[in-house]
């Protein structure tokens, strides 16, 4: 078996075919403007320097529609607009500091939470279902976290602020698990509906 049958488009290739320099550059700026404002909705927690925010459902829609290299590019060209100090993140807030701070293992994960799901639609056609776009979502919530953990555990200890795991997952992740599965939800609903409409289209 070859193995371009295991293989499949991405939405945005799909609908803009033709590769060229001019449509990879528009789709990775497209991409990271589309995550900078997901990230202007932001609800910062009194208790955690991590603020809610619609932004993982932006990186993972971005990775799952443009691509595993595309969608890393556009993650990583927001995190540059960002270091540069245009106000990007959460909050509309920018600078080289933010991604220095308790939050930057969250940024920095951001282009390989998009390159994994990305994979996984070019790799399995996961999008084309609810399920699988379902647990793509899944896994590159996982990935973020992953990295995004420790990243903030480090930080607290260096500022003194450590007070153990429970401490750490109390800050990070239980109070974000309910809105992940909300957006996952949300992008399992919004990715197989498109691919439906352009079959029949």
């Amino acid at each position: 078996m070859k193995t371009e049958a295991l293989s499949y488009t991405p939405l945005a290739k799909t609908l803009w075919p033709k590769r060229t320099l001019a449509r990879d550059l528009s789709l990775v700026l497209a991409g990271s403007l589309f995550v900078a404002l997901t990230a202007q909705v932001a609800i910062p927690l009194p208790f955690t320097p991590v603020p809610l925010t619609l932004q993982t459902l932006g990186i993972l829609l971005v990775g799952a529609t443009l691509g595993s290299r595309l969608g890393f590019l556009a993650l990583l060209a927001y995190l540059l607009e960002g270091a540069m100090g245009l106000p990007v993140f959460a909050g509309g807030t920018g600078g080289l500091a933010r991604i220095l701070g308790p939050t930057g293992g969250f940024l920095l994960a951001f282009p390989l939470a998009a390159g994994l799901v990305g994979l996984l639609v070019e790799r399995f056609g996961l999008d084309r279902s609810f399920l699988g776009t379902l647990l793509a979502m899944l896994a590159g919530n996982a990935l973020l976290y992953l990295v995004g953990l420790p990243w903030l555990g480090a930080w607290l200890l260096g500022a003194g602020k450590f007070t153990g795991l429970g401490g750490v997952l109390a800050m990070g992740l239980f109070p974000f698990i309910p809105g992940d599965l909300v957006k996952a939800v949300l992008a399992a609903l919004l990715l197989p509906t498109a691919w439906r409409f352009l079959g029949r289209r």
